[in-house]
């Protein structure tokens, strides 16, 4: 069993750099780790929550119960046909180096995936997205074990009820698993996706290739240039999620804000940038006390130093607030709030 070390400082394990302290914390390697702490009488009866990169958390000043840290390491194929390889990837492993390692073995499909902070174990969770590619558009399959007994159930793609920035372990499964490994599925011919965002301008640019590894230089160029590293100042990436809105509310929009900047939806409606909408509403660049809007992104929410959660939540209000109050458009925050 894991050991357990009591009162740790969990400022360097959340992006953010929040001022947080977990009451016990056990290092997970294994998911047949879980089975010997949830028989542990005394751990069974506190709250548990799974930690991975801290990169889409806004952590309380005191955590709880027992902080799962997970370490899940190892890569390895798992399978192959003729459309495509099947590429596994422990819970524990850093994402961005996980896509790179694929790139590098010449297996495309994770590419506009690049430099997303976080653990390949998190990201069906939130079901990460960059530049018209999500996780639930390459996941095939993943191994969860139940943080209550330890057992272990494999979820298919579509029992993951994937959505934008959402999936089943938000909702009907929240707080019941940790995730130890997940498969991808790597098409042989890769669909090269350039035509969201800065990346086709960014590829012609640089000159890159139009390929898997083109495209991942191109996606890593851009994100660079607009978003904090949080080994610098301390950030969750995008902070909001981009709202969806029925195409009467975009055309409505449209004539007072000719500029909006909005995407078709396959159902009709359209996705709206909230970056945008909290720029014109004039946060970009602007502070809160210790936190702020980023003066390259409005989007991202930054960490100047010092912030605690109240901070977090009293800049969230505030933007969300103003948004609201000039466009008619609610905009809710991304990152999982302990």
């Amino acid at each position: 069993m894991p050991q357990i070390a009591t009162d740790i400082d969990l400022s360097p394990l959340n992006t953010l750099g929040l001022a947080a302290r977990a009451a016990h914390l056990a290092v997970v390697r294994a998911g047949e780790e879980i089975a010997a702490l949830a028989a542990d009488a005394a751990l069974a009866r506190m709250p548990w929550q799974v930690l991975g990169g801290g990169s889409n958390l806004v952590l309380p000043e005191v955590v709880p119960g027992l902080t799962l840290k997970v370490e899940i390491a190892g890569r390895r194929v798992v399978g192959e046909d003729e459309h495509a390889v099947y590429v596994a990837a422990g819970g524990g492993e850093p994402w961005h180096d996980f896509v790179q390692w694929t790139l590098a073995h010449g297996w495309g499909g994770l590419e506009n995936l690049s430099l997303i902070p976080g653990t390949v174990g998190a990201a069906p969770i939130q079901n990460i997205g960059a530049y018209g590619v999500e996780v639930k558009d390459v996941l095939h399959e993943l191994t969860a074990y139940q943080l209550a007994d330890g057992e272990h159930r494999v979820f298919g793609n579509a029992e993951c009820a994937f959505a934008y920035r959402d999936s089943v372990f938000k909702h009907d499964e929240a707080g019941r698993w940790l995730i130890g490994e997940v498969v991808f599925r790597l098409p042989h011919t890769p669909l090269l996706r350039t035509g969201y965002g800065e990346i086709e301008a960014e590829l012609t640019h640089a000159g890159l290739p139009r390929t898997p590894q083109g495209v991942s230089q191109a996606v890593i160029n851009v994100r660079r240039r607009k978003l904090p590293d949080p080994a610098v100042i301390g950030n969750a990436g995008s902070f909001f999620k981009n709202p969806i809105v029925p195409a009467a509310t975009r055309d409505a929009l449209l004539i007072e804000y000719p500029a909006l900047v909005s995407y078709a939806m396959p159902n009709g409606d359209y996705k709206l940038a909230a970056g945008w909408l909290i720029e014109q509403a004039g946060w970009k660049g602007r502070a809160l006390g210790p936190v702020g809007m980023y003066e390259r992104q409005a989007l991202v929410l930054v960490n100047h130093g010092g912030a605690a959660r109240a901070d977090v939540a009293a800049l969230t209000d505030a933007v969300r607030a103003d948004v609201l109050a000039r466009f008619d458009v609610a905009i809710e925050p991304e990152p999982v709030w302990w």
